[in-house]
């Protein structure tokens, strides 16, 4: 076998390694370098191409014909994927984490490190949350796409991903009472659904570094959710003049959508708060207004029914999840995909159970990631504390299609290749998950390939090097959209197919066939970041 032959290769340079000088041991690698385009070839004439991300599955276009059933191959996170307008070379997805890095909420160059080093051909990134408002921030030099220079700083970032052959989504949030009046204009409050606080022990990240309780929330105005549901309409036009390929509404964790969705928070009595319906009807509203911006094949949107981060529970997490995708599947437009966050996690680990609960509705909420994968009908995404064989086992068993990681993501910025050429993991240093540091933590992670750092791989015969490389194509400039830059004297002209660049002069003076008018000026709508 190729691989073993490997092994022995490398076990050698291993041994010889100590004993030879540096000219010797150079010699010796620029001889392993010709063994190993030799293996290559033999490779080649045998199962086909080595891909650098090595695969078995048959492509997304061969996975979806079910004419041969006899043929079809079960996907694996590196199995690639055709959903919406997009094709992908691979299922491991970059999740949306928030790091602190943008000074001043604007993206700095060390964005378009961090995203760049962990682009792949054909690979899926989310951004980290962009705040649609100031008064949608909650986290210190968490970045916003309200402003020109917010924009302009988003769209080296997106060029370095399509660069490098990527598709990247932004994640759009308004974090609401998750926030502190130090972060609002003009010292305000917090907005949400209630007016009631986050609790508990929950505490908020300040600007100096220390954590402190979190501020009381304004409960929003009946007349003034119109307004933050355009916020959210030209916060994914701005998204679009920045260069994404789509957004993703972040309606999880105990943000502001979420503030609406869960009866822990929403307390409302009007068209807004009560029944499922009404909870719902913000989200839907802010989707509706999205997808005629900028269309369903490039809107997403994230739910969390079960996790109660930050106090957001649910009395009956079922059944809002249920009807969530219900609603979802009605658009007139189909959405890009669902982002689901798996229950099993919590702040304090591995979520326990009810012991008081019923067993029906216990089998219910183990069974409701599962449940709502069968109910909506597009491509779906999971995440929640996946490693590679959990991703593996929940793609195989077609609980999802795609997988998002985060931390794992964070400390390996090649893991798709790790994944494929099963290489050590680097391990991610909490402590510096939310610095402003822009590098330490940020974009000193180094790739296998770095000096020293290269771990040699744990070669398996079943595996190794043995696949063909998937066919499907990965991003197209076609694809995306094509928006001008900037200029005050072109905003918000319609001009098809794409919406037309960010203007601050009118970002809330612009009516919407979807919303009414903005906010009022003179209250304050302090929605924070995620």
């Amino acid at each position: 076998m190729p691989s073993l032959l490997l092994i022995k290769h490398i076990g050698s340079f291993i041994q010889l390694s100590l004993f030879l000088s540096t000219d010797a041991a150079t010699k010796f690698l620029s001889t392993m370098a010709t063994i190993n385009a030799d293996l290559g070839k033999e490779l080649q004439k045998t199962q086909g191409s080595v891909d650098p991300l090595p695969n078995t599955e048959k492509t997304a276009e061969e996975s979806t014909d079910t004419t041969s059933s006899a043929e079809y191959t079960v996907p694996d996170i590196l199995s690639p994927l055709k959903f919406s307008i997009f094709e992908l070379a691979h299922r491991v997805v970059l999740a949306p984490v928030t790091r602190c890095r943008a000074l001043n909420n604007v993206p700095q160059p060390a964005h378009v490190t961090f995203y760049s080093q962990r682009t792949t051909k054909g690979g899926f990134l989310i951004s980290e949350a962009a705040a649609v408002c100031r008064e949608g921030i909650g986290f210190p030099n968490s970045p916003g796409i309200f402003l020109e220079e917010q924009v302009e700083g988003w769209r080296k970032v997106v060029d370095a991903v399509h660069e490098k052959g990527g598709i990247i989504f932004c994640q759009l949030w308004h974090v609401g009472r998750a926030s502190h009046s130090v972060y609002q204009p003009d010292g305000g409050a917090p907005v949400s659904s209630t007016d009631k606080p986050i609790v508990d022990g929950w505490t908020i990240l300040m600007e100096d570094g220390n954590r402190g309780a979190y501020s009381k929330p304004r409960a929003l105005e009946t007349s003034e959710i119109p307004g933050i549901v355009n916020q959210f309409r030209l916060a994914a036009r701005n998204a679009m003049a920045a260069g994404f390929d789509g957004v993703e509404i972040h309606s999880a964790h105990g943000y502001l959508v979420d503030q609406f969705l869960k009866d822990g928070i929403n307390d409302r009595t009007d068209e807004y708060g009560g029944s499922i319906e009404n909870r719902c009807r913000f989200a839907l509203e802010i989707l509706e207004a999205v997808t005629a911006e900028i269309g369903g094949c490039r809107t997403a949107i994230r739910l969390s029914p079960i996790i109660d981060h930050m106090g957001a529970s649910d009395s009956n997490p079922v059944a809002l999840g249920l009807y969530m995708v219900e609603q979802l599947n009605k658009l007139k437009e189909p959405l890009a995909y669902l982002h689901i966050t798996e229950p099993r996690f919590t702040r304090e680990g591995l979520k326990g159970e009810d012991e008081a609960e019923d067993e029906d509705e216990k089998t219910k909420k183990r069974k409701l990631c599962s449940m709502l994968r069968q109910n909506f009908q597009g491509a779906f995404m999971s995440s929640g504390g996946f490693n590679k064989d959990t991703a593996i086992a929940a793609i195989r068993s077609g609980k999802a299609d795609m997988i998002s990681f985060g931390r794992l993501f964070i400390s390996n910025p090649d893991l798709p290749r790790r994944f494929a050429m099963q290489l050590k993991l680097s391990k991610y240093d909490r402590s510096t998950f939310y610095s402003s540091e822009q590098v330490k933590g940020y974009t000193d992670y180094p790739s296998f390939t770095s000096p020293r750092q290269a771990q040699f791989p744990v070669f398996s015969p079943s595996n190794s090097f043995n696949s063909s490389s998937p066919t499907t194509s990965s991003f197209s400039p076609s694809n995306s959209f094509k928006a001008s830059s900037f200029s005050p004297s072109n905003s918000f002209k319609s001009s098809p197919p794409g919406p037309s660049p960010f203007s601050p002069a009118n970002s809330f003076n612009s009516s919407s066939s979807t919303t009414s008018s903005s906010l009022p000026p003179t209250t304050s709508s302090s929605l924070p970041p995620k």
